[in-house]
């Protein structure tokens, strides 16, 4: 499965487009040094339902786009 289709897979659940991810975590402080993915990961798995591989889609895209170290 390639990373797109993860991202397409992932709205399609949750009805949240990447950009709507970043706009999101930027909310619940998590763009910033010292984020860990566990923390970003135990976010989406509680409130979105999302597996551990789509979670992880999640904070690949978080560093690719937002930043996020």
């Amino acid at each position: 499965m390639t990373f797109q289709a993860y991202l397409d897979n992932i709205e399609k659940q949750t009805g949240v487009t990447p950009d709507q991810w970043i706009s999101l975590a930027t909310a619940k402080g998590f763009i910033k040094a010292g984020t860990k993915a566990t923390q970003i990961t135990d976010w989406l798995k509680a409130d979105y339902q999302l597996g551990h591989g789509h979670a992880m889609a999640i904070v690949k895209l978080l560093k690719d786009r937002a930043g996020l170290k």
